[in-house]
């Protein structure tokens, strides 16, 4: 079997030099690395960074005649994950994704395998059909639908149902003994539930969990695509123990009931992936209630051109952005991407030549070649102060995570004047009543006129799952009514999410940001100095091609990537 291997990848990687899509010499520096380490070798010619892993798909697609996926757009039913084994599916790499009549398609990354289809027909009894898909897409599937088949039900079974819940009266919290809490967070099925909820948080890609109690009942919701869905409602009585599970992984005082507390957990998920989960418990009137962010590293979005800006105004953004100084602005209300389009500029800069360095609070994601601090106002480490530290650092490119004061926004200010790149967020609801929120904090107008270069303002729609969307008729008013043009109205295409498994029955599949980039021109500039209200220069912007919120949404509309209800609830008219 060995050396059927061997002659397979030495025939895949005669192929790829003979597509000049790798050199001789990678090729048996790989081969070198296979041999040593064992596995694939397109698997080591990626590990190697020798092949983008969608090049070498599209490549075994277009070489076997058979189609390519992304696993990541898929909802695989749990009936077909049933056909093959998690054993059979672990040894040859490879996940059903459907079921037709007497034929079962499955995705490998290595269509040639016929040991591995010749045992799938023998431990199925189906025909197979194979597509093609990334090893690690294959990878995250196999963690994702066999690692733990565990459901709320099966766990739940565990608690011992008790004839009494117990019942503490508000004066008798205090006494609650701390032992007893950490011993009742300890208990296994206690764990296994916890444990189980952050799984399945992970598994269905929400942003946030919420465990919320109430006056008799404990509630646990997920934010999935910006949207909270309640997931379970675990005993009443368990609410304590759950809370104490979570501070306890957080590192937080159980003891501490009273007051807010900020903390974090890191989740090993298998094959060197982290998760980290940021933890905020708010003393509420009824218990604590916690809310865990999920920080997943591999899914930050780091390339500009898929964010979801339209040509032009990635183009004005790029250009502010490789500027020599000056400030450039996001904006926009929490959980509106503005962290990850920051990010993504960074990345964009980040260059050996470069010293960058970011004050945040909390610090989201750790970026390597970035000098990035965290912010913390109980020993006096805030943005002003670590602003002031920068400016001492020898400088070239500044990020902080929010001006929310006049210390901050004029050291900032005075940066960008300074020649240091400044970028940082505010939050307002679009991009020209950022310069009122700064004139309102105290700065002089021809300080902002001549600091800032770029005004970004962004919000984040749903996108229309692309499995099951369809025309939709609306009437020619109602899009009028929303800011589409009476001229453009005939022919204009709406499209709604029917529901399907692929984005459970919700009609939408992901995220994308919809942007207004307001660049600084001159006569903007003229507009800051004379004192122009926000409409004013709002006006002015559009005139020199500023496109709204709103008609950033409505070319996603056009395009089938949102819905008319999505661009309504997430942007204000114009």
């Amino acid at each position: 079997m060995a050396d059927k291997s061997d002659r397979s990848s030495a025939r895949l990687g005669e192929l790829l030099v003979r597509e000049k899509l790798i050199t001789p010499m990678q090729l048996r520096r790989a081969m070198e690395e296979q041999r040593g380490q064992g596995g694939r070798l397109g698997h080591a010619l990626t590990k190697m960074g020798y092949l983008d892993e969608n090049a070498l798909t599209s490549f075994l697609a277009k070489q076997y005649g058979v189609p390519s996926i992304n696993l990541a757009d898929f909802e695989i039913d749990p009936e077909v994950l049933k056909l093959i084994p998690k054993e059979v599916a672990n040894r040859h790499q490879v996940i059903p994704i459907n079921r037709s009549g007497n034929t079962l398609m499955v995705a490998m990354a290595d269509p040639s395998n016929i040991y591995a289809i010749d045992d799938l027909k023998f431990v199925t009894s189906y025909n197979i059909d194979v597509v093609v898909a990334s090893e690690t897409a294959i990878a995250d599937a196999l963690e994702k639908y066999y690692t733990s088949s565990v459901s709320f039900d099966d766990v739940m079974i565990d608690f011992v149902e008790d004839e009494e819940d117990l019942e503490f009266a508000e004066d008798m919290e205090e006494d609650i003994n701390v032992l007893d809490l950490e011993k009742s967070a300890g208990d296994a099925p206690v764990v296994k539930l916890v444990n189980l909820i952050l799984l399945d948080a992970i598994r269905k890609n929400a942003s946030d969990i919420h465990v919320e109690p109430y006056e008799k009942q404990l509630r646990i919701r997920y934010r999935i695509d910006g949207v909270l869905y309640e997931v379970m409602k675990p005993p009443f009585k368990l609410r304590h123990a759950i809370t104490s599970r979570l501070k306890i992984m957080s590192s937080l005082d159980i003891a501490e009931r009273r007051l807010p507390q900020d903390g974090r957990i890191k989740m090993k998920m298998g094959r060197g992936k982290e998760m980290d989960f940021r933890v905020s418990v708010l003393p509420t009137m009824w218990g604590e209630k916690i809310v865990l962010r999920l920080l997943d590293k591999s899914n930050l979005q780091l390339d500009m051109t898929k964010l979801g800006f339209e040509e032009q105004a990635l183009a004005d953004f790029k250009e502010a952005l490789h500027k020599p100084y000056g400030m450039i602005l996001v904006t926009g209300p929490t959980g509106s991407g503005k962290t990850t389009t920051l990010y993504s500029a960074l990345s964009e800069l980040n260059k050996t030549t470069t010293n960058l360095s970011t004050c945040e609070d909390p610090i989201e994601f750790n970026l390597f070649g970035i000098n990035q601090v965290q912010m913390n106002d109980a020993i006096g480490l805030n943005f002003a102060s670590a602003l002031r530290s920068f400016l001492r650092q020898d400088p070239d490119i500044i990020m902080i995570g929010e001006i929310r004061d006049f210390e901050t926004a004029e050291i900032a200010v005075k940066a960008a004047l300074t020649g240091h790149l400044v970028l940082s967020t505010l939050h307002t609801n679009d991009a020209p009543s950022s310069v009122s929120r700064l004139l309102n904090m105290g700065i002089e107008p021809f300080l902002v006129a001549s600091s800032c270069n770029l005004i970004g303002a962004q919000r984040l729609v749903r996108k229309l799952c692309q499995e099951c969307r369809e025309p939709v008729d609306i009437p020619a008013q109602t899009l009028v009514d929303i800011g589409v043009p009476p001229e453009d109205v005939e022919g204009f295409v709406v499209q709604r999410g029917a529901g399907c498994r692929t984005c459970a029955n919700t009609g939408y599949k992901g995220r994308i940001a919809v942007y207004e980039i307001m660049t600084i021109t001159e006569e903007v500039r003229e507009f800051i100095l004379n004192g122009a209200s926000t409409m004013e220069l709002k006006r002015e912007a559009i005139r020199q091609g500023m496109k709204t919120l709103r008609m950033s949404a409505i070319t996603k509309l056009r395009e089938g990537m949102t819905s008319l209800d999505e661009i309504v609830r997430s942007t204000a008219p114009d």
